[in-house]
């Protein structure tokens, strides 16, 4: 569905693209994830036609079979929230009872109803945001390019959000989705691609890339000092501190490991 190969993006001395390679596939949800700069939204620009690649190939998908919802905000604030709706409907082929009908599925599958009607100067972040998603699920495109869709956004926008993504993955739509939230990409059921300077480092599902990064596992017994261990294997590690416990045992805690910790061992 997407094919992105060897992209390369420079401005002056920086490369923000550096040899980017990603697949999605029809039906497939991709999380990108990456620390501010790794190349995630510069990828993003480049599949919208807003960022001309310097090197490297896409293909996979035409422009109008494209969904874009951008990190940043851009809706009209004097316009109304259908009126965003029925613009970009029609922008994107729609007509009559098939505008319709589309509008009426994204205003019930992310919540717009109570506030349809009002300027999107007025609504808060988390509505506005629920609109732009809206906007980009209108026309059923075959791929979603969802740049940290729910960034501030409340946990009913999130939620809905999430709700509206999978059933259109489902239905077969490509969807690319960049976030610094790993909990969304496991309700997502997403598989997770790693940038980091400008390419993708690691590939694959968030269980493979953590599976093998160590937890820490803290207790603190009796009156003896605080235990931390780093172990792959935190319930055996934790059998043993608890059978080699001298008093009454007080806290526990596992810390399981990180996108944070998975950047810092690829790095």
């Amino acid at each position: 569905m997407l094919c992105a190969q060897n992209l390369i993006k420079r401005y002056g001395e920086v490369r923000a693209l550096d040899g980017f390679t990603l697949d999605v596939a029809a039906g497939e949800i991709v999380g990108l994830v990456g620390h501010n700069g790794a190349g995630k939204s510069t990828f993003a620009d480049v599949i919208a036609g807003l960022v001309r690649p310097d090197a490297g190939t896409l293909s996979g998908v035409g422009r109008g079979d494209i969904g874009i919802a951008p990190q940043h905000l851009a809706l009209y604030p004097s316009a109304t929230a259908r009126e965003h709706l029925r613009l970009f409907g029609r922008l994107a082929g729609l007509r009559r009872r098939a505008l319709d009908a589309a509008c009426d599925e994204v205003v019930a599958d992310l919540m717009l109803g109570d506030f349809l009607d009002r300027r999107t100067g007025l609504l808060s972040g988390g509505q506005q945001r629920r609109v732009q998603a809206a906007i980009a699920l209108l026309p059923h495109p075959r791929l979603l390019v969802m740049d940290e869709p729910t960034a501030g956004a409340d946990p009913q926008t999130r939620q809905s959000l999430l709700a509206a993504l999978r059933r259109r993955a489902a239905d077969g739509c490509a969807v690319l989705y960049t976030t610094h939230y790993l909990p969304e990409l496991t309700e997502l059921g997403a598989s997770v691609a790693v940038a980091a300077r400008g390419r993708i480092i690691a590939r694959g599902t968030a269980p493979e890339l953590l599976g093998d990064l160590p937890s820490e596992l803290r207790m603190r017994a009796g009156t003896a000092p605080t235990i931390c261990v780093r172990t792959t294997d935190p319930a055996t590690a934790l059998v043993g501190l608890l059978g080699s416990a001298t008093g009454p045992v007080h806290e526990i805690d596992i810390r399981r490991p990180t996108l944070d910790d998975l950047y810092r061992s690829l790095s």
